[in-house]
């Protein structure tokens, strides 16, 4: 069972579950943005949910805790239960399952005036008052369940009738299995396979990025945003300096690195008529405008910028690109070489100058990002041109101080 003090805000989940263990789990002298008590509750709090997969060990510092997941025996991401151990106040709890209980099948209506009328008769002692379930209440709340899908409306003359939306039928839950694991806001298909019986599951995966979970909250509300058209107000705090700023933003696309499953928002900035990108783990709060005029246009200027994209890396304003060319010897027994070329050139292109000889060619926003890939094709480039001559100086550089390392002279083995 999970611990009894639930959690109402979700970023408060979010921050713990990140904090501990995403990004390391503090010792419990480590923690000092509240008590040693608050620790231990906020600790306590997490085993109920991830006992099973937890690990400790002992260091000089005191015993750090972290989590250790075998995707071979756990299919499912565990960090979904910090989406479903929720708490509620005991009126909001209550009015849930009266409402749910009167309209138990999708062909009963009801106007409010008739759910008050009822709730007063036949769920509440004789004489009781309403304990705050009046008409401004109950609108409210099923309001809130028409925005959510699970209730509908009709209108009829002045009168509005509401009633529950039919139960959906799931036929083969593999579907929700994949869902569930490998797309943004995958817990909405966790939720979904609660209310069907287990089935023989048929995947298991190598590289299972289950820590984005914790911004699926975030991501529900850019892309209901993208869904409007809308501008956001987005709240982003930078790791490194802990900063928070605030920025006026149109979403267009969510990135997802199939390297490390990291989330990146790439947006229209209002006040600098620029595109910019944002880890979506640095954001901390998004909140929805007023739909945009000129998103479409945005939309489509996004897509031919996001092919000279390397990697996620962007502020975009004039549309400038850079351009790299390098070009890369094999031998006779290594034609693995230009295969992984045609693999890995992303936006860039492969021409064959030769038998033993490549060149690649790409105009990119950012060279940089390029480097750390470039790097593995070191004793191999014997020609390279970059248009950004800084990062090429870093290259370069990088060479040079591999050469001094191993007390080699500078072109000993190709560039």
């Amino acid at each position: 069972m999970a611990y009894s003090e639930l959690i109402k805000n979700s970023d408060k989940i979010r921050d713990y579950m990140r904090d501990f263990y995403v990004y390391g789990f503090r010792s419990r002298s480590e923690f000092s943005q509240k008590s040693a008590r608050s620790y231990d509750d906020e600790r306590r709090r997490v085993e109920s949910w991830l006992g099973d997969y937890m690990g400790f060990r002992q260091t000089e510092d005191g015993k750090n805790v972290f989590l250790s997941i075998d995707s071979r025996r756990s299919r499912h991401n565990p960090l979904f239960r910090a989406w479903k151990t929720r708490s509620f106040t005991d009126g909001d709890i209550t009015l849930h399952f009266i409402l749910f209980d009167i309209l138990c099948s999708p062909e009963i209506e009801r106007t409010v005036r008739e759910l008050c009328d009822e709730i007063q008769n036949a769920y509440l002692p004789a004489g009781a008052a309403l304990h705050g379930f009046d008409d401004s209440t109950v609108r409210k709340k099923l309001k809130e369940y028409v925005a959510e899908g699970i209730v509908q409306a009709r209108k009829e003359g002045r009168a509005v009738y509401y009633s529950r939306v039919p139960d959906a039928e799931f036929d083969c839950t593999d579907a929700l299995n994949y869902f569930s694991e490998v797309a943004p806001c995958g817990v909405i298909g966790s939720f979904l396979l609660d209310k069907v019986p287990p089935e023989d599951e048929v995947f298991s995966f190598k590289h299972h990025y289950i820590t984005q979970t914790l911004d699926s909250e975030i991501l529900c509300a850019l892309f209901d945003a993208m869904r409007r058209k809308a501008e956001v107000t987005v709240r982003n705090v930078s790791q490194r300096t802990k900063e928070l700023k605030e920025f006026r933003l149109v979403p267009l696309r969510i990135l997802i690195s199939v390297q490390s499953g990291r989330q990146h928002l790439m947006a229209y900035r209002i006040d600098t008529g620029a595109i910019m990108t944002l880890r979506i783990d640095y954001i901390q709060q998004v909140t929805v405008g007023e739909p945009f005029p000129q998103f479409d246009r945005l939309r489509k200027w996004g897509n031919r910028l996001q092919k000279h994209l390397w990697g996620v890396s962007a502020y975009i304003k004039r549309g400038e690109t850079e351009h790299v060319e390098f070009t890369v010897y094999y031998d006779d027994n290594e034609q693995h070489i230009p295969q992984r070329l045609e693999r890995e050139k992303r936006c860039g292109t492969v021409e064959r100058l030769d038998a033993h000889h490549c060149r690649f060619c790409a105009d990119v926003f950012d060279s940089n990002e390029m480097l750390p890939w470039m790097r593995t094709f070191i004793c191999r480039i014997t020609d390279l041109t970059m248009s950004n001559k800084e990062a090429e100086r870093i290259f370069r550089a990088d060479l040079e101080e591999m050469y001094r390392l191993y007390g080699l002279t500078e072109g000993g083995g190709g560039a």
